[in-house]
């Protein structure tokens, strides 16, 4: 069994801790544990793992979040991986900080790296994890907001979340998404 795994972010040192770009911080830190380096591919960094008897390829686009579909859909067609077995991790303004929540499709809610993922695959029935990273920002600032890092208070509770959502992302892959759900959405 093949599994997709899609960080949001955006590629260069200048996003490297910021809100939006949780995506690549959680798989980065998956592969942390794990032991393993990703490689510049075709739109994206990439790092595959065996699991369980599961294969998982971890891509993080290098196309810009607002072009994310683009990685996510050749990924997708060149690995010959179904939808369903897809999992995009990406931010969400309309969660509190560090909260996490899996959902099996969805809308985008504003966030443009979804917009296009669901625009390239015609679909949004996909599975995504979403991190909380709250709302404290002034009308029309959006994206300063989410293009900035977390506060230096929040640091320890976003290390402990971004652990939390590997055991998810483990969770996703081996007894499924509607479990994974009831056992760890609210937590």
């Amino acid at each position: 069994m093949k599994y997709l795994i899609i960080g949001l972010g955006n590629p260069g040192d200048q996003y490297r801790n910021t809100k939006h770009n949780i995506g690549f911080s959680i798989l980065d830190k998956f592969c942390e544990l794990e032991d393993l380096e990703f490689v510049s591919s075709r739109h994206a960094d990439i790092a595959d793992l065996k699991f369980k008897g599961r294969v998982l390829r971890f891509i993080k686009p290098n196309t810009f979040m607002n072009l994310s579909g683009k990685a996510v859909n050749y990924w997708m067609q060149k690995s010959k991986i179904e939808i369903k077995n897809i999992l995009v991790v990406t931010d969400d303004i309309s969660l509190p900080v560090g909260s996490l929540r899996m959902r099996t499709k969805g809308s985008d809610g504003g966030h443009n790296g979804l917009k296009d993922i669901n625009l390239c695959l015609g679909s949004t029935k996909y599975s995504r994890l979403r991190f909380g990273v709250g709302n404290d920002f002034p009308r029309g600032k959006q994206a300063d907001y989410v293009l900035s890092c977390f506060i230096e208070d929040d640091i320890p509770l976003i290390d402990e979340k971004k652990l939390l959502a590997v055991e998810m992302i483990k969770s996703f892959v081996t007894i499924g998404v509607n479990k994974t759900m009831s056992n760890f959405n609210g937590k």
